[in-house]
């Protein structure tokens, strides 16, 4: 048989194929010459075959039929043989075949091997697909050739001994005597290694972390290599831009976060070396910067001293002038981590984040957004608020919902006053009013409604902003309710604020006549308009006629909502004339807090809602109270507020203290709770009512926020605030992140509190808590403290990540004294 091409001549010749098919036909035909070759048992050419077998699984064709002969290559004494064969088995075997199993010996026997070569070849490719019978093996071989002193030998055994911990993680403690000494090699490689190795068995095993911090002193270690490649000279071994070994650096400060998180003694032996790190490090090009990234984070991350804090931000703050787009959006990324621990510090970089609103690149302009509005507060809201008004102005579809909904939390929050609330909001309806929430027009018409002395004001604003212009429907809605509302401010012009505007009767009527006969208007903004008209027909006195006249066109209209309110309407005007007045007369200022009564805990994905209790039959299926109240025995005691589900029950409601709800009766005496209010549905228009509870309270600010739970990646902090309407109310303010590398989904947050205390949990942002800290879940819980006592919290929280349920539960009892005194 003659002898077989070379790998280089294979190369040559696929590569001069002109078409696909052209290239497969060679690839068959080559491989059906290994093929017959394999079977001759031709070890003379074995090491060529597999080369270009390994060739042609790289460009994607099956190379499975030479796992075999790769075996055989390791089997063979000749080191170009080994060398190949290891090569072939770390490409096309992996632990899911029981192939892998056949070559334990032969890995076990070059592991011992008398040439260091070899020993790494062997080392790689368990470290490469080692499974975990295989580590549970071999793992003695590398835990003696770690402690050589073979430098070669020791970074290849180190980065193995990484793979061995994370098929086996009990094996750990096997290789704790033989990180002792690895610190103090002068190789880099093995420094490298070492490093790596420290950094795993710190993650995945708290013991350990404990033993390196107490008993091993490893900062110190650290700090002084860290040091060292600060202080060295040039060195062209390891020289990279003019900075000595920036890959160890960076896994060194990795190290250094894991050891001083949560740990006083380690961050305070820290400190010295980071500042050196962050005013030494070269700027100017991107290996420094990632270096000064790196520092950032172990800063934020540590305990670390105030100055250290704000260097760390005015680093980012730098990265935010940066050409480089990558360098600006890890800036505003680690920002937005940082600035509701360090908000005065993140303040002094606002002009350079509010610049970055105007960024080309779309990723960049969002995070630049949300750290916008977390930069928001009471002094600065004005001139916030116009730069992000600008930004919705022009910014692309895409960030407009979210935008606005931003620019309205933000407004309700801060809002200097109520003139100054209102013109926000108008100019967001009118500037993106077809991206709104569905919540923004009710929550506009509460505001103007509680605005007694903007009443005029308001309307007359209204009545111009959509003067030809119907194509923003939330505003045109806004302004049919209010022009039927005060229409007769209208046209009286009683308007102070700004120059009145003369209007008349008929004038106004045209206007909403046009709103219901527009291609433009939506049925809900129809039946705005109807209704205004309607409603306007008590408020004007020369047009009642050409009213009575509008409204019964529409009681043939073909959609069903306008007939039904016209004919309505029209039975109004006809039989029950005299009830006119009283029925459509101004609607009252609404109150923001409802009235307290017997009520129900709803539960739902980490939402608590407040519902009136009935006494029907449950459905079924439904669960037992016992299994349905999950949060019964949250506080180990018989003085827990319970989640009430529905039950049957012929008792009436008053029976004493049976009904332990969380938002109900505030009489916590024991005596008998009244009867219910019954329970009245919301109209699906606004001519009767709106929602009286208002999306958020005035709060004031200055309560120090707290980690309630930092566990398996996932870390909970509480911020406080106290409402200025009722001082008993603190409003707690969670936020969800997580610092692993899967996403965690489906999370619910559960809270329960002594029988003292009433409880109200808000719907949360979202169920999915992204990774790698790149975003937040928040969710805001009510409680009411009437007799100011120590608050105490248990929560249990169950979510999914990496593909199993997750559960717990924890005790919360460090609130600071000023959210509860």
């Amino acid at each position: 048989m003659p002898a077989p091409i070379r790998l280089r001549e294979l190369i040559r010749t696929i590569r001069t194929a002109r078409t696909q098919a052209e290239e497969r036909e060679m690839i068959q035909k080559e491989c059906a010459a290994i093929r017959s070759s394999f079977r001759e048992e031709d070890n003379t050419y074995r090491c060529r075959n597999v080369a270009k077998l390994l060739y042609m699984h790289m460009l994607g064709y099956p190379a499975h039929f030479g796992q075999l002969e790769c075996l055989k290559l390791i089997a063979s004494q000749k080191f170009t043989d080994k060398r190949i064969g290891y090569l072939g088995a770390m490409l096309l075997l992996d632990e899911r075949q029981d192939v892998h199993l056949l070559m334990t010996n032969c890995i076990k026997n070059d592991l011992n091997h008398s040439t260091q070569y070899v020993q790494g070849l062997a080392l790689c490719t368990l470290g490469c697909m080692g499974s975990s019978e295989m580590c549970r093996d071999l793992a003695g071989e590398v835990e003696k050739l770690l402690k050589t002193s073979n430098s070669y030998l020791r970074k290849k055994a180190a980065l193995c001994a990484v793979h061995v911990i994370r098929k086996v993680p009990e094996l750990m403690e096997m290789f704790l005597p033989a990180t002792k000494n690895l610190l103090n090699e002068k190789n880099h490689g093995v420094l490298h290694t070492s490093v790596v190795l420290l950094t795993e068995m710190c993650e995945r095993s708290p013991d350990m972390l404990a033993h390196f911090r107490k008993n091993e002193k490893l900062v110190p270690q650290l700090v002084r290599i860290l040091k060292n490649l600060i202080m060295s000279g040039y060195s062209p071994e390891h020289d990279v831009s003019g900075i000595s070994d920036p890959f160890l650096q960076v896994r060194i400060l990795r190290l250094l976060r894991i050891l001083g998180r949560n740990d006083d003694d380690s961050s305070e032996a820290m400190n010295d070396i980071l500042a050196q790190v962050a005013t030494n490090t070269e700027t100017s090009k991107n290996v420094g910067n990632a270096i000064l990234y790196e520092t950032v984070l172990t800063i934020m991350d540590i305990k670390s001293e105030s100055g250290l804090r704000v260097l760390a931000i005015n680093i980012l703050g730098r990265f935010l002038l940066n050409n480089d787009k990558n360098i600006r959006y890890v800036a505003l990324t680690s920002l937005l981590k940082t600035v509701q621990t360090d908000h005065n510090a993140v303040q002094r970089h606002r002009s350079t984040i509010v610049d970055c609103l105007k960024d080309l690149d779309v990723s960049i302009k969002r995070r630049a957004m949300e750290l916008s509005f977390a930069l928001v507060n009471g002094n600065n809201v004005r001139g916030m608020m116009k730069e992000l008004l600008y930004f919705l102005d022009s910014c692309e579809p895409e960030f407009k919902a979210d935008c606005a909904s931003g620019i309205f939390l933000a407004a309700e929050k801060y809002a200097p006053s109520k003139r100054w609330h209102i013109d926000t909001i108008m100019r967001v309806l009118t500037t993106a009013g077809s991206y709104v929430r569905d919540d923004a027009v009710p929550n506009l018409i509460q505001l103007i409604t509680n605005s007694v002395e903007m009443h005029a004001y308001t309307v007359q604003r209204l009545y111009k902003a959509i003067l030809g212009d119907y194509s923003q429907q939330p505003l045109v809605q806004v302004a049919s309710w209010c022009i039927g509302e005060y229409g007769d401010l209208l046209v009286s012009g009683q308007c102070e604020e700004e120059e009145p505007i003369q209007v008349t009767e008929d004038e106004v009527l045209d206007i909403l006549e046009s709103v219901l006969i527009s291609n433009m208007s939506a049925s809900v903004t129809r039946g705005y308009a109807l209704t205004a008209i309607m409603k306007l027909s008590t408020r004007f006195t020369c047009t009642v006629n050409r009213i009575k006249k509008v409204v019964s066109i529409y009681g043939s209209s073909i959609d069903v909502e306008l007939q039904q309110r016209a004919v309505e309407y029209n039975a109004l005007f006809k039989k029950y004339d005299h009830m006119r007045p009283a029925l459509l007369e101004r609607m009252p200022v609404m109150e923001k807090v409802t009235t307290n009564g017997p009520t129900e805990i709803v539960q739902t994905n980490g939402e608590t809602e407040p519902a009136v209790l009935e006494t029907k039959p449950p459905p079924s299926g439904l669960q037992p109270a016992s299994q349905a109240n999950d949060l019964l025995d949250l506080l180990g005691g018989s003085d827990i507020t319970p989640v009430i589900p529905t039950a049957p029950t012929s008792k009436p409601a008053s029976a004493g203290g049976e009904l332990l709800d969380l938002l109900g009766d505030l009489n916590l005496t024991g005596s008998p709770v009244s009867a219910p209010a019954p329970q009245i549905a919301q109209p699906p228009f606004l001519l009767d009512g709106l929602p009286s509870q208002p999306l958020f309270n005035d709060i004031a600010a200055g309560i120090p926020s707290i980690t309630a739970y930092n566990k398996n990646g996932l870390k909970i902090d509480f911020t406080f605030e106290r409402s200025n309407t009722n001082p008993s109310v603190t409003v707690i303010t969670i936020q969800a992140s997580n610092s692993t590398e899967l996403d965690m989904t489906d999370f619910v947050f559960q809270a329960a509190v002594p029988k003292t205390f009433q409880l109200q949990l808000l719907s949360p942002s979202s169920s999915v808590i992204p990774a790698f800290n790149s975003g937040t879940i928040t969710q805001v819980i009510k409680v009411l403290n009437p007799q100011k006592q120590q608050l105490r919290m248990r929560i249990k929280l169950t979510y999914n990540h990496k593909g199993s349920a997750m559960q717990d539960l924890a005790e919360v009892n460090n609130f600071p004294p000023q959210s509860w005194q």
